[in-house]
């Protein structure tokens, strides 16, 4: 009995131990994430944001889905090309308004200029549906009067240009919660409701045995954009009156516009760098292969979604460091949101990487021929990653033309190198050329934050002391 108990109490002194340990991991685990610091409230929003891109990319996926097959390929491919564009104009149809509300809105605040901060707050979204309004007009008269159109997408484009002012003042409205650190709000009208909505008037519209076609369903994506919209609006104001008083308002647009207008460039150049391997590619290579190598960029984009998680709760936060002269708080704050930009995307790439195949199994058998491509176009994400929200940091700290002239270089870099690489290589050429377009676009965006602003953006390499 005596030799039973002393091989029994061993064990009972590990099993105690390793619960110690396992419910010591979780007290620190629950630490990162309830502590009243910045950083803790960093990670919650940002993993927030990550959780709200997740759902909305899963309702996404089943809404292409569901509409490819009650429309047809014909009719969904309609409704694809008036949606893309409507994504590549409405992305910047704020002109930037959207990302300058996290530079005016904490400085402001900080320097106790109410009366401005009331007028941006209305001002800057009026701003915006009156500029999307004047391009609106423009596209649709464009589409309506020119022979380049067929006339079989006119009528889905009419009805995508009358949704970009909703566009545009979403995206103001979004950059404003941002900047109160309202992440649902900022994000769920936008990436989850507004998908719900589609699928559940799609639904409708099928059952009532409307015609399923890409201008009902245009028309429907036309409501939900702007009911979404006009619902984030009105959530939006009502909290916005428990934290800022009434009072008097003041105007600045001059200065909003010539702040927002160079943020606007470097989103523009964004989206065009985004698509433009995709577009080049299908004026070379037959669509199985830009079926194949769109499917594989869009498994490896999952990626991005830990940036853009990060840098939507970051900005305002590098903005108001500047304002307040808090430097050594800035580039503590910096190095945190680039290691929470970095190492998770590692470790994402990682586990895409391994499950490469039997997720582009999935499209078909013959995806899986994408494979390589992946391993390529991680390399590009990979040194994204590297810098954390760089950009973001040069546009609040007040070099927003260097990181357009990045963008721009980078854009620029990836259409010439897609036109020497597809022809020879293929959908490989296109990958080599985004991957290196990316990390051309990281390097600069380093070089300017050290050389311009003496901040060390990247994972590694960080002074000793900084």
């Amino acid at each position: 009995m005596a030799s039973i108990g002393s091989e029994e109490a061993p064990r009972s002194h590990w099993l105690t131990s390793w619960q110690a340990e396992f419910y010591g991991a979780i007290a620190r685990g629950r630490a990162l994430f309830a502590g009243g610091g910045d950083s803790s409230l960093m990670r919650r929003l940002a993993g927030a944001a990550f959780i709200i891109r997740i759902v909305a990319a899963f309702l996404a996926f089943v809404a292409q889905i569901v509409l490819a097959r009650w429309l047809g390929g014909f009719e969904f491919g309609i409704y694809v090309y008036a949606w893309t564009w409507l994504l590549l104009i409405g992305g910047v149809s704020d002109v930037g308004l959207g990302s300058a509300a996290q530079r005016f809105i904490p400085e402001y605040t900080e320097h106790k200029q109410f009366a401005l901060l009331r007028g941006f707050l209305v001002g800057a979204r009026g701003l915006a549906i009156l500029i999307a309004t004047a391009i609106a007009a423009a596209a649709i008269g464009f589409v309506a009067l020119s022979p380049l159109v067929d006339r079989m997408t006119a009528l889905p484009l009419c009805l995508a240009c009358a949704a970009l002012p909703a566009f545009a003042i979403a995206t103001v409205q979004s950059g404003i919660a941002r900047s109160y650190n309202w992440i649902r709000l900022a994000l769920a009208p936008t990436y989850v409701l507004r998908q719900i909505a589609l699928i559940a008037l799609m639904g409708l519209a099928y059952a009532a045995g409307l015609p399923m076609d890409a201008v009902t369903t245009m028309l429907v994506c036309l409501i939900t954009v702007w009911g979404c919209t006009l619902g984030q609006s009105v959530f939006l104001n009502r909290r916005l009156t428990t934290v800022v008083a009434p009072g008097p308002k003041a105007y600045a647009p001059r200065v909003w516009l010539t702040t927002a207008a160079p943020i606007s460039l470097v989103e523009g150049f964004y989206v065009l760098l985004t698509y433009s391997d995709v577009i080049i590619l299908t004026q070379f290579r037959p669509p199985q292969e830009v079926a194949v190598y769109y499917a594989a960029a869009k498994i490896m984009a999952l990626v991005a979604f830990i940036y853009f998680a990060v840098a939507q709760t970051v900005a305002h936060k590098f903005s108001e460091y500047h304002v307040t002269g808090n430097h050594k708080r800035l580039i503590d704050f910096l190095a945190q949101a680039i290691r929470m930009t970095f190492w998770p995307s590692l470790a994402l790439i990682a586990v895409l990487l391994l499950l490469g195949e039997p997720l582009l199994r999935m499209f078909g058998k013959d995806f899986v021929a994408g494979y390589p491509l992946m391993f390529v176009i991680a390399i590009g994400l990979l040194a994204r990653a590297a810098v954390g929200p760089a950009e973001r940091l040069l546009n609040m700290l007040g070099e927003r033309r260097s990181c357009a002239h990045a963008y721009a270089g980078a854009f620029l870099l990836n259409v010439a190198l897609c036109f020497v690489l597809i022809p020879h290589f293929g959908a490989m050429g296109a990958a080599i050329a985004s991957a290196t377009a990316l990390v051309f676009e990281s390097a600069w965006l380093f070089l300017i934050a050290k050389i311009h602003l003496g901040l060390h953006c990247l994972i590694f390499g960080r002074p000793k002391g900084s």
